[in-house]
């Protein structure tokens, strides 16, 4: 089996508009390259991007985009810090609940992503509105994916939904994150792994904030019976178990040719050669497209971390966490440099 387009989709993702396309690519060009350039030259990128974040924090504690909505028990919340294994979860929980039969163009045709809803540009247009994800209904399962990367305390609870969080390793989530923006997204105004780096080591990290905070307050509710934390490093380690523990949180029960076909679909290689159906698309019309699923690595971050940085970037974490008094293993989910 493949994955196809769906047979009867209630949503059909489209393209972000030449005209956008032209728009960004003018505008990343001709006014953000320059202008950081300029910062970073004055010394003051780090200062500048950190108010740019403070301006999203304030976006977003006006306008939730999950604001007056009651989750259900078909719901199923994926929450992650970008770039922790997202796609890969929400390909696992999507397709148990489709009995490993889930057909589409894109995984955002039928998963709706409501952060994308006080996201500027074409963003808003990237992913099915909740309130049409409706195939759910058919569905064998009687269940729905919501993908969000919202802390804790931003997301509607409700005892009927659940949830399910992957953390990942902050310094494979650093690597990941600076190769998907730049090559995906901002291209030559990608600022330099030096100011991004400093970015990250602080509360003002403009993609997501504190993954310190993210972390604490995901691991907070792990006691909570419908709320499954899963580590990137055990998914990597034994994907069919990953699989089979997700179905027995969301009370599937299958046959072991299902959960075959789940862990075939959700394999590296699989999701790496339909990288299209997960993709973000074309941002800028003479730029290809970046790639989604580029490594999936667990303990790659020497790819732009130096071994010192790796070691900062432990001790900044750990000291986070025990500041904001989270008992998190960060030993157990993360390799912590030598």
């Amino acid at each position: 089996m493949d994955l196809g387009t769906a047979s009867s989709p209630t949503y059909i993702r489209r393209p972000s508009p030449v005209a956008l396309q032209w728009a960004t690519g003018l505008w990343i060009y001709g006014i953000a390259r320059p202008v950081i350039w300029t910062l970073e030259t004055l010394g003051c990128a780090e200062r500048m991007l950190g108010i740019l974040n403070e301006l999203r924090e304030r976006q977003l504690a006006k306008k939730n985009s999950f604001q007056n909505y009651v989750p259900g028990k078909q719901d199923v919340f994926v929450m992650t810090y970008a770039k922790s294994g997202t796609n890969w979860m929400m390909q696992i929980a999507h397709q148990l609940i489709y009995h490993g039969n889930a057909e589409y163009d894109h995984l955002h045709s039928v998963v709706p992503w409501p952060d994308t809803e006080v996201m500027p540009g074409f963003m808003r247009r990237y992913a099915i509105p909740l309130k049409d994800a409706s195939d759910w209904e058919r569905s064998p399962e009687k269940k729905r994916v919501i993908k969000t990367h919202y802390n804790w305390e931003r997301l509607p609870y409700s005892e009927e939904a659940r949830y399910i969080a992957i953390i990942r390793d902050p310094k494979d989530i650093f690597v990941s994150n600076y190769f998907f923006l730049r090559d995906g997204v901002l291209g030559p105004a990608m600022p330099s792994v030096d100011t991004w780096y400093k970015l990250y080591l602080s509360d003002k990290f403009l993609v997501g904030g504190s993954w310190a905070v993210n972390t604490a307050g995901y691991w907070g509710q792990r006691r909570r019976p419908n709320v499954l934390v899963v580590s990137f490093k055990s998914m990597k380690r034994d994907l069919k178990r990953t699989v089979l523990d997700v179905a027995d949180f969301l009370d599937i029960r299958v046959s072991d040719a299902v959960i075959q076909e789940v862990c075939r679909r959700s394999t590296f290689e699989y999701m790496k050669r339909n990288d299209e159906k997960f993709r973000i698309g074309k941002v800028i019309p003479w730029q290809p497209e970046g790639a989604m699923i580029r490594k999936g690595a667990q303990g790659a971050s020497s790819e732009l971390l130096t071994p010192e940085r790796q070691r900062e970037v432990d001790a900044y974490f750990m000291g986070e966490l025990k500041r904001l008094g989270s008992d998190f293993p960060y030993h157990e989910f993360c390799d912590i440099a030598p």
